[in-house]
């Protein structure tokens, strides 16, 4: 890795700017910035923000989302935290908190203001990027020609749109997801494509590029 990247990096997991110089209303307990990267790794999940049990454990995706979305995968716990295989980059890298019925809120926008752009700059190497989310979707899809007529649509409708994207001639090429909470189990129950077509093909990809 070079001393750019490491410092930036440093930077990052050192941040506090949500506490200190919030751009909005500050974050209501200390940060824990939560990511895995590195510049070796092919393939990154880029995904909202850590919930309650990510920001007690610091690692990325220990929760049943987490379960799920390495069931998704078809890969196990051993390549999922292999930083050099995967990388993990939310577009917020602390727990928001809640809102008053208890739902997490948004990520921070501090993040994307301050660290996304240049530590995407640093990683020229990945090929895929996995979407999981409005938010993920919105940062990476925003130049895609054909992000801004799905953007006015559903989540579900830029997932069932996701051979536009990830037949893209430049690379990193995308795959939009829907958020692995088992909240969505109608959604992924009704909809047998999902299971049939989009996840072999994930599951494809994903084996390649290891």
């Amino acid at each position: 890795m070079g001393k750019d990247f490491i410092k930036l990096l440093n930077e990052i997991r050192a941040c506090r700017i949500c506490l200190d110089a919030p751009l909005r209303k500050k974050l209501a307990h200390e940060p824990r910035p939560v990511l895995q990267v590195s510049q070796k790794a092919k393939i990154a999940i880029c995904g909202q923000a850590p919930g309650t049990k990510v920001h007690l454990s610091g690692q990325p995706f220990t929760d049943r989302s987490g379960d799920r979305l390495r069931e998704w995968m078809g890969i196990g716990e051993d390549v999922f935290y292999d930083a050099s295989k995967l990388a993990i980059i939310p577009m917020g890298f602390c727990y928001p908190g809640q809102n008053d019925k208890g739902a997490d809120l948004p990520p921070r926008v501090e993040c994307k203001a301050t660290w996304h752009d240049a530590l995407f700059a640093e990683l020229p190497q990945l090929e895929l990027i996995i979407l999981v989310g409005k938010y993920a979707q919105a940062y990476h899809l925003k130049g895609h020609p054909q992000f801004h007529e799905y953007s006015k649509f559903p989540l579900y409708k830029l997932v069932e749109s996701y051979r536009i994207f990830l037949e893209s001639p430049v690379l990193p090429r995308y795959l939009p997801l829907p958020h692995p909470s088992w909240r969505n189990n109608n959604w992924v129950n009704k909809n047998d494509w999902f299971r049939e077509d989009y996840l072999p093909l994930l599951q494809a990809k994903i084996s390649k590029l290891l």
